[in-house]
């Protein structure tokens, strides 16, 4: 598992959002966070809170100890219904059911002993909800379709179905969990401006 380098980077966290392409996505190490629930509600907004509370306090450790220095990653987020049927058909009817994974990414020469020191400091002087159920581990999501999407969340539809298309004329079947990468702060930034990655882990179609 090799670290991002700035042009990797670029092509996994910077997509044009004029068509979707295909990417190899190495594995990566996230501090994740699992949940249950409208996206924006009391227990979403509290698993934010926690990742951010110690994905910055690893950051400083990690130039303290280190002399590392990098720029927190953006939020991610892989949401899903029914792990039986279709990986991108969701049920806005039922938000309560819906499952998530919210993740920040931790660069690789980031110890994970470091990270379990840092969880120690918050929990011992802050102690946000949730804070306890944040683990560190890899995620591999192999080769995948993104595009871009610019725009409001709740907009989001056309731009999904243009990227499924993109990976149906390619031959290629969505077998990964809708993934959002958040690009923008939805509380600093109008909503028409937002830029979010969309992203589906494929494979090759059979037959």
């Amino acid at each position: 598992m090799a670290s991002l380098d700035a042009r990797q980077f670029a092509t996994l966290y910077k997509p044009g959002a004029k068509s979707p392409v295909v990417v190899d996505v190495p594995p990566l190490r996230f501090l994740q966070l699992d949940g249950v629930g409208d996206v924006g509600g009391e227990t979403f907004q509290e698993a934010v809170g926690a990742l951010y509370g110690l994905a910055y306090p690893v950051k400083f450790a990690a130039k303290k100890a280190l002399g590392l220095t990098y720029t927190v990653a953006p939020l991610e987020g892989l949401y899903w219904q029914d792990d039986d049927g279709h990986p991108v058909e969701f049920d806005p009817r039922d938000p309560s059911s819906l499952e998530w994974r919210l993740m920040i990414m931790v660069p690789d020469e980031v110890p994970g002993e470091l990270v379990e020191e840092a969880h120690e400091m918050v929990a011992t002087k802050k102690n946000p909800p949730r804070l306890g159920d944040i683990r560190l581990q890899t995620f591999s999501e192999g080769t995948s379709v993104q595009v871009l999407h610019i725009g409001p969340y709740a907009a989001e539809a056309p731009t999904v179905e243009r990227l499924i298309a993109f990976a149906e004329a390619n031959r290629l079947e969505i077998t990964g969990r809708h993934h959002e990468i958040y690009l923008g702060d939805p509380n600093r930034a109008a909503a028409e401006k937002l830029k979010t990655v969309l992203r589906y882990g494929v494979r090759k179609a059979r037959g």
